[in-house]
């Protein structure tokens, strides 16, 4: 440990002023007689003393400066002897910090925590799977779900990973013969359409020009034949004329002859068509509408289309392609042979690093094993790969270190920094270039480069999910439920739409690498067609062609979600979204504390402390009316001297929004009281509502940087932040201030601070 110097100014301003405030305000409670809680404080005589107890004097800092010490019923000591106490310790620690050798602390080796394991799986065995739906939940540090000293290993996880590796290689790889493709077909009456003109079947009819249309979710690429059953009224000079048509692309035209009259009405089939995984429409499309004059009768005097059926089959290779993936190989080697080439790549990718032959090798005499108990080599091949996934080497992020007792720092290996990266950014193993570019020692010159590249991919969104949303505590709004008496409008419908407008803005933060300053406040958001009747937006929305509107199933209109510029300042960023208004609220009401301690802890980094005992709650339901609105009912809750420090810090911040109801929709009135939303911080800076409270917090971009960067560096790295963490925070907020406040800046400064890219061994 670096020493401060006893002669320099800063030791000796310590030692002869900053143990006044000791003696003053600590001593009686904290001395050398009896002192409570066993700290005795007069025991640290100068700044020496002082850094060698550096844990204990952090928190006499946090207790300080939270207003917890001295204990309410002693005096208090004024705020600027506060600040010139907390500043004179900290710059004491902050100039130790920038002598002594970088620090990257150390990290308890990492179990893949829940979405990590399902989206390894889904990486490494190319298959779309919840693997771990049924395992225990994580357990939260500081947090996050993935902080390595609280992801434990009990009897029961084990037995899931078993159970979970064996439903994972049977659905990855086929040991019989193919199944037969399915069949999505969409009969007339799905259609919606009745029985008319006759006809013994249900029909669909067209006879002007135009489509009958369904979606179907395709999960692999393949080719796929696309056939109808039909029949036309045939009228002039030509047969009626269909196109088939995939996403309004246009892959054949067939001619329709059979009429109503046929007895066997004509199944029509396109060639087979290459289609690729996703959402797609297909279409049966009238072409050629005509209206023959002699016909008396209007009905049957235009040529039509009569639909019984139309349906999409495929793909026509049902072998998956995870199973053609793993067990790629040259066909013409021995069976070891083809094991052993398997495994190198496997195991490559599956312990994220290269595998040595003596793990291959134990792979291979598995696979022999197998064969000789009369198991096909598919099947062998699943029981090798299923030892695979129950292996440690799989289930935790290990980052093996040949000098584990050196409290040297030194660089990770180019693998375990990909690892770190990639779990870091995606919550999943490196993909083949991170594999790539640290098979070649070349990661490390690249790390900004490669940043940028993960943060435009969509498995960025698992920043988002993982991330974000435990940052920001939304995973609580899946469970919060507003009084259905006091809030009708709500239903499950309105809160999947409040957790997906965040889930996009947060996104276009990160993909479009926009200031962090922007999630305090933004001219854009995302809604769909109920989200924006809850905000009153419905004006901005863009409205749907007529053709467009009619072509849709009724459950399906609204729910799309569009981004939107915002008319006004009323709504902008994360502390105006219905997602964070609802979860800082009660079910009955608005709980301006809530919101207020949400902003310092969340925004600002600041947490309040927790609450004094005994402190009564606030009056609800009919009690609450007799007493005034809730701003004048929390007056007169924090006029009790234990609640009002505090509470001069949440209240003003958490009042500025009481425009917004406990749900997030706009009112004028909390009941039959008008709403005030002014108010005074603590610094002395006065705001009226909303608007000018978020311009203020936006102004403070260095608190708000500083508060992102602990929360995703705890997120990265895996464990909580340490003092000797502070020069890499630093350095990041002076990069961050240079650029912006880019996000990819603050991920790639995370990436290439000490804490994330460095080592050592023991303390």
């Amino acid at each position: 440990m670096v020493m401060a110097d006893e002669t320099s100014p800063l030791a000796n301003r310590f030692s002869n002023e900053d143990l006044v405030f000791v003696n003053k305000h600590c001593v009686e409670c904290h001395g050398d007689n009896d002192p409570k809680a066993d700290l005795n404080l007069l025991i640290d005589k100068n700044a020496d003393s002082i850094l060698k107890r550096r844990s204990v004097w952090e928190n006499v800092l946090e207790m300080v400066s939270n207003g917890q010490m001295p204990p309410h019923e002693k005096p208090r000591p004024e705020q600027a002897e506060i600040d010139h106490f907390v500043a004179v310790v900290n710059n004491l620690f902050e100039e130790v910090d920038l002598h002594a050798k970088p620090d990257p602390g150390r990290v308890t080796v990492r179990r893949l925590n829940r979405t990590e394991y399902n989206n390894t799986v889904r990486d490494l065995m190319l298959i779309d799977f919840n693997a771990a739906e049924d395992f225990p939940s994580d357990d939260i540090g500081h947090g996050f779900d993935n902080i390595g000293d609280v992801l434990t290993m009990s009897p029961v996880l084990m037995e899931r990973y078993l159970a979970a590796a064996e439903s994972i290689v049977q659905k990855a790889i086929l040991t019989g013969e193919p199944p037969k493709p399915p069949k999505r077909r969409s009969v007339a009456t799905f259609l919606q359409t009745t029985q008319k003109e006759g006809f013994e079947v249900p029909f669909r009819k067209l006879d002007t020009v135009g489509k009958l249309s369904i979606s179907h979710k395709l999960t692999v690429d393949g080719e796929y034949k696309f056939r109808f059953r039909g029949w036309g009224r045939q009228l002039g000079d030509e047969p009626v004329k269909v196109a088939f048509q995939i996403d309004d692309n246009e892959i054949e035209t067939v001619e329709v002859k059979a009429t109503g009259q046929d007895r066997d009405k004509k199944v029509y089939e396109a060639n087979p068509v290459q289609i690729g995984s996703g959402e797609h429409r297909i279409s049966v499309t009238f072409l050629n509408e005509f209206t023959d004059p002699a016909v008396e009768k209007p009905e049957e005097a235009k040529r039509a289309l009569f639909v019984e059926w139309f349906e999409l089959e495929g793909p026509s290779d049902m072998v998956p392609v995870s199973h053609k993936r793993l067990l790629a190989c040259q066909a013409d080697k021995p069976k070891p042979d083809q094991a052993r080439e398997i495994f190198n790549r496997f195991v490559f990718r599956a312990y994220r690093r290269p595998a040595t032959s003596a793990e291959v090798e134990r792979l291979v005499v598995l696979v022999t094993l197998a064969l000789d108990e009369g198991l096909t080599w598919e099947a062998a091949m699943q029981r090798a790969m299923q030892a695979v996934l129950v292996s440690p080497k799989f289930l935790f992020r290990l980052e093996l270190d040949d000098r584990p007792e050196s409290p040297e720092s030194r660089a990770l290996d180019e693998f375990q920094l990909a690892s770190r990266m990639s779990y870091f950014l995606w919550s999943s193993m490196p993909d083949e270039e991170l594999l790539n570019l640290a098979t070649k020692g070349e990661l490390t010159a690249n790390i900004g480069a490669q940043v940028r590249r993960m943060l435009a991919d969509p498995k960025s969104n698992s920043l988002v999910d993982n991330f974000a949303m435990q940052w920001l505590q939304l995973r609580r709004l899946k469970s919060i439920t507003p009084d259905p008496k006091v809030f009708p409008s709500f239903n499950e419908g309105l809160r999947s739409a409040m957790l997906k407008e965040t889930e996009l803005f947060v996104q276009a933060i990160i993909r479009e690498d926009r200031s962090i300053n922007d999630l305090v406040d933004a001219d854009f958001t995302f809604v769909n067609r109920p989200l924006a009747q809850h905000y009153g937006l419905e004006s901005a929305m863009s409205k749907p062609p007529e053709g467009e509107r009619r072509g849709r199933r009724r459950g399906d209109q609204g729910r799309e979600f569009e981004r939107i510029t915002l008319p006004d300042k009323l709504r902008g960023g994360l502390l105006t979204q219905a997602s964070i208004l609802t979860v800082t609220s009660n079910p009955t009401r608005t709980s301006p504390v809530k919101r207020g301690r949400w902003i310092l802890e969340q925004i600002l980094g600041s947490p309040p402390p927790p609450p004094p005992p005994n402190v009564p709650e606030l009056a609800e339901g009919d009690n609450s009316q007799l007493t005034g609105s809730l701003r004048q009912r929390m007056e007169q809750h924090r006029a009790n001297p234990a609640c009002a420090n505090c509470h001069a810090k949440m209240d003003p911040l958490g009042f500025a929004f009481e425009n917004y109801n406990a749900i997030g929709g706009f009112r004028q009135k909390d009941g039959e009281f008008p709403i005030e939303t002014g108010g005074v911080l603590p610094g002395g800076k006065s705001f009226q509502g909303p608007v000018e409270l978020k311009s203020i917090l936006k102004e403070q971009h260095a608190k708000v940087g500083r508060n992102l960067t602990e929360k995703l560096m705890t997120y990265g790295l895996g464990r909580g932040l340490e003092h000797y963490d502070r020069r890499s925070i630093k350095k990041i907020q002076e990069e961050l201030a240079k650029n912006d406040y880019k996000f990819s800046t603050l991920a790639i400064e995370i990436v290439k601070s000490d804490p994330f890219r460095m080592r050592r061994g023991s303390d």
